[in-house]
């Protein structure tokens, strides 16, 4: 079962679009793209995206032990 979590190889910021691209199994920069423009249309991208870097667990299973 899979779970939406922030990633740790595809992430610029904290990893959010990364982890929703990884979970839908799309292209991360299309995520970015959809993202930007919530962000610059309706201010209600960026609160998602805080929302979300807030929420979201961490991707553990590929860092350092």
């Amino acid at each position: 079962m899979k779970k939406l979590r922030k990633s740790s190889d595809q992430k610029m910021l904290s990893g959010v679009c990364g982890g929703i691209a990884e979970y839908f199994g799309i292209d991360v920069t299309v995520v970015r793209i959809v993202w930007a423009l919530f962000g610059l249309f309706a201010f209600t991208g960026v609160i998602l995206y805080i929302v979300a870097m807030i929420i979201m667990p961490r991707d553990t299973s590929s860092e350092w032990e």
